[in-house]
């Protein structure tokens, strides 16, 4: 809007800048002088300091659409789930401990040995604690090597 005011900004109510010349201390007078200058100089800002700001940008999410934000919200408040390695008489100790590394992923050497004993002496072990998408996902794919697993709500946190 001000540089459609005959190529001058308003820098104050009666001051106002010619980019072409630099002068800032030109007075409105003359051409600019007219109702529809002064009213646009006036309606930016009057008084001390009456420079111009430029309006802030807002950003804004698309409808149906999540922030990042949400979305971090949304998964540390999904109710956690485990993964249950049950003990059965058909898999070897050391193939257990493969499949266990091979379809969770982090999964160490020491901490598969550890679930497939607790399986083995217990009747029951649990695998991992996730999301329940992410524990039905690693519980298809145990099954699919050959595993009993089960899926069951945990009490607590991740």
């Amino acid at each position: 809007m001000e540089t459609a005011i005959r190529g001058r900004i308003a820098l104050s109510p009666t001051r106002v800048i010619n980019p072409k010349t630099g002068d800032k201390n030109s007075v409105c007078r003359g051409p600019c002088a007219s109702r529809g200058i002064i009213m646009s100089i006036s309606a930016i800002g009057s008084g001390k300091g009456g420079g111009l700001l430029e309006k802030p940008v807002i950003e804004r999410t698309t409808p149906g659409r999540e922030s990042e934000f949400d979305l971090r919200k949304s998964k540390k408040m999904a109710p956690p789930y485990r993964v249950m390695l049950h003990n059965d008489n058909y898999n070897k100790r050391e193939y257990v401990v493969q499949v266990l590394m091979k379809v969770i992923p982090g999964m160490t050497l020491d901490n598969a040995v550890n679930i497939m004993q607790e399986a083995h002496h217990n009747g029951l072990s649990v695998v991992i604690i996730c999301t329940q998408a992410d524990a039905e996902e690693h519980c298809m794919q145990l099954r699919g090597n050959g595993l009993m697993s089960s899926v069951e709500p945990a009490s607590g946190g991740c």
